[in-house]
């Protein structure tokens, strides 16, 4: 590895940086591919059980990190920590159902507004400037969403496509909790997720009747989410965005959206809609181009610690 005092070692670590956001990007891309391996499990036990393994993991990491407890970490953040935690536990389940209910492209595609609906938030909470370019890119995305929504193809569901934006609200939600707070360390908030979620979900699976115990597959599933897709790339982004500026990360996170349809039509031969296609299209043009006009704006991403 190159050492700090070497001239090669900013590239280095631009390199690794890029490698690592790819890799998360490729492991949150498999969402769509666990969720349609799963037999029986409703949302909320998928949730459960992924909550549990992603808790014990995050929390494992986050104590070898820093020497010190996710709980204590989160008290410190306070509020704006409970608001994150609790908006990403409205994500996730909105991001299960939707995948359930609508075609993995077409949901993939429409988790991708979170950056869009961070910025208005960001911009109506906070008073945070918008440039005009990302207005723009706003606009041309609601066309794109548009297209998509309009689908009335078997494969798309508009219940599937609204849960596909709430989860995409919530993660823009959970962006501006973390501003909110003035903290960059996205880890606690989202180990107090889990918590939430394994509280919630276990109450909610009671309550309808249903078992708190899943069958070998569908428990080992969602269990192996929690632990690489979510928690191992949640890793990986956090190293990987110390050294990436706002812009390169929005265009890495990319990767997300393209390969998630594409592991399904891999091994499951799922396919999307010509609407899904176009208003994709649509919609990543506006993504990447927001991305490319701020390239020379750096400001630091919101996971830098």
């Amino acid at each position: 590895m190159t050492s700090i005092d070497q001239p090669a070692s900013h590239g280095e670590s631009h390199r690794h940086g890029v490698l690592f956001v790819f890799a998360a990007g490729v492991l949150w891309s498999t969402v769509g591919l666990g969720i349609r391996l799963i037999e029986e499990a409703s949302v909320w036990q998928i949730l459960l059980y992924r909550s549990v393994s992603m808790s014990l993991f995050l929390y494992v990491v986050i104590r070898v990190r820093s020497g010190e407890s996710p709980f204590a970490q989160a008290r410190r953040i306070g509020g704006p920590a409970v608001v994150a935690g609790l908006s990403l536990v409205a994500a996730y389940s909105g991001g299960i159902f939707a995948i359930q209910n609508t075609s993995v492209a077409n949901a993939m595609l429409l988790f991708a507004t979170a950056p869009f609906m961070a910025a208005v938030l960001g911009w109506l909470v906070l008073r945070e400037p918008v440039r005009p370019a990302t207005w723009i890119a706003i606009a041309v995305a609601i066309g794109g969403i548009g297209i998509m929504v309009a689908d009335k193809s078997g494969g798309v569901v508009l219940a599937g496509s609204l849960a596909a934006l709430g989860s995409a609200f919530g993660f823009a939600v959970f962006t501006v909790a973390l501003r909110w707070g003035r903290t960059g360390e996205m880890l606690p908030a989202v180990f107090l997720s889990g918590i939430f979620a394994i509280i919630i979900t276990a109450s909610i699976c009671l309550i309808l009747g249903q078992s708190l115990v899943l069958t070998w597959n569908d428990g080992g599933v969602a269990m192996g989410m929690g632990l690489f897709q979510v928690g191992a790339g949640l890793i990986l982004y956090t190293l990987g965005s110390r050294s990436l500026p706002a812009a390169e990360l929005a265009l890495l996170s990319l990767a997300e959206v393209l390969l998630g349809p594409v592991w399904v039509w891999l091994f499951l031969g799922e396919t999307a809609s010509i609407n899904t296609l176009i208003g994709g299209a649509v919609l990543l043009m506006a993504i990447a181009g927001n991305a490319i006009s701020g390239k020379r704006r750096k400001p630091p991403p919101i996971t830098s610690p």
